[in-house]
């Protein structure tokens, strides 16, 4: 994926493709900031690319080829749009103005799926901690879900609208609202406002809006996706079927399993992302950033991410560990239990989590453990009720309650995707528990209206139908294990790599799912 986008960078430049940059339409200005204006109509246009060029650049590498495999070959072109709107963000006192930009794919062409009325496909980004980035840049070569997103989708004939969120790119937003369902769901609900003032002022102008709108995102916008649709139904919105995949829904019984001691890849990115997001909307997490956090760290943290500095100079700058979020204490609390509970996990990938370069406090993630033990939640250490804490006294345990998402019960169709090893967001305490939330406590009108797809299960048969979507991912997995080597590294390959190599598969299976309405 970064190969095309490389390419299609040095094809702009050498301005062989039909249309790069500016070459829309003289845009009107909006100097309003209500919600969901958006700023300057028709978006600029980045970038244009017909169905057979984008083939071309795709089959032209193996990465790309490989991406080909699990798209299809594009039926439509591409019109790249990239637009500002405003939103809100949260503070303690209320919902404040910010701005923010997105990207708006539109698909062109003769085919008869590619202009007229065309579904809408939201889409919510996984976690970035580039502060520039930019899903609408498909000339940028670290735009790599860019890249697929459009193949996927506006390739074949979805309207994609991405936005970067508030606190990427251009926003003027003071912080990023990390996992704040509230905020990022306001969000995606002003980014679609927004594009659907555009369509019919861009230069694709006979591309229309058919009236049909699915949502979907991975990881971070898994969860988003899932709190837009939550949303958009409270609001009574129309929303045709969401897709969210390998997201942390359970959101109060994920971070409970982290503290418990199973440390997720990537936990040191994740928690300041966190504690930022939560402090800074709500105003009670920690009176100090040494309340939570090491003082090695607590100076800087607050704001850290995103930044414009790349997370590898952050870790070697000292900012932050790579991966040690706990100290590798040995706990003597005079409580047997609870200090097995807090000790070093015998799990290795769990164990990578603990080091004496930690970020969080010992006596920041005692109190935590202490109120979760006082508090249980429901699904986790033991699934009990399956609900979150009734009234959790730690205040990133409120805050995690406050955003769970085990409390709405879907109108619309519901497709759930991931891979049941991730180390990353995990699948069980995630995606399962949710699942079991709508079978056993609050099932939808129809058990037909929640499907769940684990891409890293067996093949049932022939008429498995999820049939490619199983069997690619697991060519994938035997593809990364050959050229690690196998053994040891290959399974270490296959764990580093393991989130992302199932998002593509996800992806394709959504686009099947919706394809159905």
């Amino acid at each position: 994926m970064k190969t095309l986008a490389s390419r299609i960078s040095l094809i702009c430049a050498l301005a062989v493709l039909a249309a790069c940059g500016s070459d829309s339409p003289t845009s009107a200005i909006d100097t309003s900031t209500a919600r969901g204006t958006l700023m300057e109509n028709p978006p600029f246009r980045i970038a244009a690319v017909d169905a057979a060029t984008l083939a071309a650049e795709l089959g032209a590498s193996a990465s790309g080829a490989q991406l080909l495999q699990v798209t299809g070959a594009p039926v439509c072109g591409v019109d790249f749009n990239y637009m500002h709107y405003w939103t809100v963000n949260a503070s303690p006192s209320g919902d404040v103005a910010a701005s923010a930009s997105a990207a708006l794919m539109i698909p062109t062409g003769a085919a008869p799926a590619c202009s007229g009325p065309r579904p809408i496909l939201l889409y919510a980004h996984g976690t970035q901690t580039d502060k520039n980035a930019n899903l609408a840049d498909i000339t940028d070569p670290n735009n790599t879900e860019g890249a697929l997103i459009a193949a996927m989708f506006a390739a074949h004939g979805y309207i994609v609208v991405a936005p970067n969120y508030v606190g990427y790119d251009t926003s003027n937003g003071a912080f990023h609202p990390y996992l704040n369902a509230a905020a990022q769901s306001k969000d995606m609900i002003d980014a679609l406002v927004a594009a659907r003032k555009a369509l019919g002022h861009v230069l694709a102008s006979s591309t229309t809006d058919g009236g049909k709108l699915f949502i979907s995102g991975y990881s971070q916008g898994g969860y988003v996706a899932m709190a837009t649709h939550k949303a958009m139904q409270g609001a009574a919105m129309t929303v045709t079927a969401s897709a969210p995949m390998s997201g942390p829904y359970a959101l109060e019984a994920f971070g409970d399993a982290v503290f418990y001691g199973n440390v997720n890849l990537g936990s040191t990115i994740f928690t300041p992302l966190l504690a930022t997001s939560y402090q800074l909307s709500y105003g009670n997490i920690y009176t100090a950033t040494t309340d939570m956090f090491e003082t090695a760290y607590a100076g800087s943290i607050e704001g850290l991410l995103p930044s414009t500095t790349p997370i590898g100079s952050l870790i070697s700058g000292g900012k932050l560990p790579q991966l040690e979020l706990f100290h590798d204490t040995v706990w003597s609390t005079g409580n047997a239990q609870l200090d097995a509970t807090l000790d070093v996990p015998a799990n290795p990938l769990f164990a990578l989590g603990f080091g004496p370069n930690n970020l969080v406090k010992d006596s920041y993630r005692l109190g935590y453990v202490m109120d979760a033990i006082a508090h249980p939640d429901g699904a986790v250490p033991l699934q009990t009720n399956l609900l979150p804490a009734a009234a959790p006294a730690n205040t990133l345990r409120q805050a995690f309650a406050m955003n769970d998402l085990r409390s709405w019960v879907p109108t619309a169709p519901v497709f759930m995707c991931g891979g049941n090893q991730d180390p990353v967001v995990f699948f069980k305490v995630n995606t399962q528990v949710m699942q079991a939330f709508w079978t056993y406590v609050a099932p939808p009108a129809s058990p037909a209206l929640v499907t769940v797809l684990d891409v890293d299960s067996a093949i049932t048969g022939p008429n498995d139908p999820f049939l490619l979507a199983k069997g690619g991912f697991a060519q994938a997995e035997a593809a990364i294990d050959a050229a690690a080597g196998g053994g040891a590294a290959g399974q270490q390959a296959r764990t580093q790599s393991y989130h992302t190599t199932v998002a593509p598969f996800c992806s394709a299976a959504a686009r099947g799912f919706f394809g159905q309405f």
